[in-house]
């Protein structure tokens, strides 16, 4: 599967702060299948959507 990635936030944010999981919230609230992942190679966080692929549009 493929993604998008709409954002990326710092692993390193403040205590008690989850700016990643907060943006992703408010994208889903708009219906935009919004998740957030680790991207462990730049110690950040993701939030994406997957991505529609021609072999997925019937």
């Amino acid at each position: 599967m493929r993604r998008t990635v709409l954002e990326r936030f710092p692993a390193g944010g403040p205590r008690g702060s989850w700016p990643a999981e907060e943006f992703a919230r408010a994208r889903r609230d708009e219906g935009v299948a919004a998740e957030v992942v680790m991207d462990l190679d730049s110690d950040a966080f993701l939030v994406v959507v997957p991505q529609q692929t021609a072999d997925s549009v019937h």
